[in-house]
């Protein structure tokens, strides 16, 4: 069950669950360009959406620690609070036993609710980790496989991949061509400010749910989206909506959780705007591939350079063949979640990440600032 940690009275109620860094860095996972719409809105701490839900997430050493924000007027009607509990208002204002009675039935009432709710925020939290899947197992695994990643597995352990809803997955992937992250963050933020539905407020800063497939086949849509800059783009939103919608039905996309790799990455393909890159990416982050391996020229550097891999040296684009061929040599090394074990070698060679690199046991960096302060 989730601990509670009361940070003073009257103050937000956070809740935790055991999680040591090795099995999850929030600042790598949530910041490596696998989801686009969480943001450190305070040092160590992590705003966004899971769920239709908004979050706040930050960690200790071995807890990580999470508030989930709530419309808290929901318990604070009178004549809610009756209602919930079975009583008229005539009833209720007949005698004091009466109020009485109704005070213990409705706390336990709401009691219970709280309860269920917790249990349901934690398991959508373990859900979206993956936190079912032993990180340090994976990494010593990986490690005895390949001398190159064990380089790299104690500066970039607790690199996770996400299961995220497959929509967002999918629509915020098919913004990434030709995009660099910050943009492609912007672009995902107007898309839901724009057809989401807004969830709350906070800090002045609104937070919105992710578009439904109905709103993005709209018509109107392409149109409305270039002009907030998304070019050649919007008519591949469009039409990838519109045509699962007429093709396939809203329960499609989920529903490839459930066949193989290859057919859910064939499918995906089938899509507007979804090239190989794309199909692979949201069969690793949304449709419980863990084999699929996304390919672009930055992994494919990482190929040659690391691994020195041969294939495809005279070319200047990557083929068909030369994505299979790179995604088949690192399934052959790694095994069957070797699209875990790439996402730590790509977030490894990340600029913004460089700086770990210099600190062999990644603490240091934090040690550093503490020291500054």
């Amino acid at each position: 069950m989730a601990k509670h940690a009361v940070l003073s009275p009257g103050a937000k109620m956070w809740k935790s669950l055991t999680c040591g860094r090795s099995e999850l860095r929030l600042d790598l996972t949530l910041d490596c360009g696998q989801t686009f719409r969480w943001r450190e809105t305070a040092e160590g701490h992590w705003t966004g959406v899971i769920g239709g839900r908004v979050w706040t997430l930050t960690q200790t050493d071995d807890m990580l620690w999470y508030y989930v924000y709530k419309n808290h007027a929901s318990f604070g009607e009178e004549s809610d609070r009756k209602r919930r509990a079975g009583i008229s208002l005539q009833e209720y204002s007949k005698s004091k036993r009466l109020k009485v009675a109704l005070k213990e039935k409705e706390e336990a009432s709401v009691t219970v609710c709280l309860n269920q709710e917790e249990d349901v925020e934690e398991t959508m939290l373990r859900d979206y980790f993956q936190l079912d899947v032993n990180l340090e197992d994976l990494h010593r695994n990986f490690g005895a496989a390949d001398p190159h990643f064990r380089k790299l597995a104690d500066i970039f352990s607790g690199v996770r991949m996400l299961r995220q809803d497959p929509t967002e997955c999918l629509f915020s992937f098919i913004c990434t061509s030709n995009n660099h992250i910050s943009r492609i963050q912007g672009m995902v933020e107007r898309l839901c400010q724009s057809l989401g539905t807004q969830l709350c407020q906070l800090d002045q800063s609104s937070y919105y749910d992710f578009p439904s497939l109905s709103a993005l086949a709209d018509n109107g849509i392409e149109a409305r989206l270039r002009d907030l800059g998304f070019g050649y783009r919007a008519r591949f939103l469009q039409r990838s909506a519109q045509q699962i919608l007429d093709t396939h039905g809203l329960d499609w996309l989920e529903g490839l959780r459930s066949v193989p790799y290859p057919q859910a990455r064939n499918a995906l393909r089938t899509l507007p705007g979804v090239g190989s890159k794309v199909a692979d990416c949201v069969c690793l982050m949304s449709l419980d591939k863990a084999e699929a391996v996304p390919v672009d020229t930055h992994v494919w550097q990482i190929a040659k350079r690391d691994y020195k891999f041969a294939a495809g040296n005279g070319q200047k684009s990557i083929t068909e063949k030369l994505h299979t061929d790179i995604g088949d040599f690192f399934r052959r090394l790694w095994g069957p979640y070797a699209g875990w074990a790439q996402s730590v070698l790509f977030c490894a060679d990340l600029r913004k990440f460089q700086k770990l690199k210099e600190m062999p046991d990644g603490k240091q960096h934090e040690e550093k600032k503490k020291s500054k302060t």
